[in-house]
């Protein structure tokens, strides 16, 4: 549950980069950046373990300050990537990261889980880190801050001018049900199988200002809205709008929350590449003065409910076009593709997005991975632990 942060790291916008990509033309390059959340799960019995105090601190001085944080429970550490302008950069930062963090937590005895939910059970209590703003949040909504330890990955694409931001989320807001129906990666919890592909989406669709954002129209009325909810006490602070897409308060980008944190390196930088490609469409959009789909909330909650609970098994509402009727999964990934394709290709990032695209039409995504792994070994979840686990550097 990240908060507002005075950060060091450069500020992820396209105003600080070259104009195009070396060698190719087209649109800017947008910068993008990378928070991924994971939990800490003890290296013997592989329940998660309240270790993200120890771990962060060491995890800070090999990686960097404001590259690791903890999170609101206290079995979860959070890494934060520089700004990038390039795949190759991305993914070299995000290997760092993962490595890194996996490593110190060894030392501390414990496995670093890519998982968006416990596999095993979070430790019990205390539930939340013994910090002063999460235990506001504690005092205003209660119970609500129990069973937080799920993991998101959260892509920032530079855009930094607030009203355009404000113009590209709602173009983006029909397209976060596929989105999160390609992410979905935490079918278990406390050692049931859920029935659902991404049980970490209902769990943070508990909190009042969670879910798909509402229709924004200008900077004036997303700050005007922004209020009301923070007068309502539905919010604690603006940081507490946890919506699926959103402006980023602390940084000039649009932050794109939906996903679970996804099994690979690979996988998590093909998806900040596909989010970053479909934020350029957007934007182009937006440029050309196309209005963005009038797609009512209600529509929006019932179809992310759906990916929550099939993932790539099943079909969607068609949310880009109401007049359409429910399409399955992969026939709206490749829509998807049609539209960015020309901007992944300029980028030069057409492969990883369509190799990754590929494992999931041949093997579904990572709740399907974390289901056959567990049913490799019998049910024994321990096995999808062991198979989650990053890898050290």
């Amino acid at each position: 549950m990240p908060e507002p942060y005075e950060s060091t790291v450069p500020a992820i916008g396209d105003h600080d980069i070259p104009a195009r990509a070396p060698g190719r033309t087209g649109p800017p390059v947008l910068t993008l950046g990378v928070e991924e959340e994971f939990v800490l799960a003890d290296r013997r019995t592989r329940r998660a373990v309240r270790k993200a105090s120890a771990v962060v601190l060491a995890a800070r001085h090999r990686m960097g300050e404001d590259h690791v944080a903890p999170e609101m429970a206290q079995a979860q550490v959070e890494s934060i990537s520089a700004v990038c302008r390039t795949g190759e950069e991305l993914r070299r930062e995000v290997a760092r990261l993962r490595g890194g963090a996996a490593a110190v937590a060894a030392e501390q005895g414990c496995v670093l889980v890519a998982s968006g939910s416990p596999v095993l059970g979070d430790p019990g209590p205390p539930p939340i880190l013994d910090k002063a703003r999460y235990h506001r949040i504690e005092g205003r909504f209660g119970a609500l801050v129990r069973h937080q330890c799920v993991n998101a990955c959260h892509v920032h694409v530079g855009v930094q001018d607030r009203e355009t931001a404000v113009r590209v989320v709602d173009h983006l807001r029909c397209w976060m049900p596929l989105l999160q129906a390609l992410t979905a990666n935490s079918p278990f919890f406390d050692g049931d199988d859920t029935g659902y592909a991404s049980w970490r989406s209902m769990v943070w669709s508990r909190w009042p200002a969670a879910g798909p954002p509402p229709p924004l129209g200008s900077a004036a009325r997303y700050e005007t809205l922004v209020g009301r909810l923070v007068d309502s006490g539905a919010a604690l602070d603006p940081a507490m709008l946890y919506w699926h897409v959103r402006p980023s308060r602390h940084v000039p980008t649009v932050e794109v929350r939906i996903a679970d944190v996804l099994p690979e390196a690979a996988d998590t930088v093909a998806y900040a590449l596909l989010v970053r490609a479909l934020v350029a469409h957007a934007l182009s959009l937006v440029r050309e003065g196309v209005t963005a789909p009038d797609v009512p909330d209600m529509v929006l909650r019932a179809a992310c409910w759906r990916a929550a609970r099939y993932g790539t098994a099943d079909t969607l509402p068609a949310t880009q076009d109401l007049d359409c009727p429910s399409l399955p999964v992969l026939r709206q990934a490749d829509g998807l593709w049609a539209l960015v394709e020309p901007y992944l290709s300029r980028c030069g990032d057409d492969a990883p997005v369509g190799e990754w695209l590929d494992r999931i039409r041949c093997s579904g995504g990572g709740a399907a991975r974390q289901r056959r792994i567990a049913e490799r070994h019998a049910g024994r979840l321990e096995a999808v632990v062991d198979d989650l686990a990053v890898p050290a550097a």
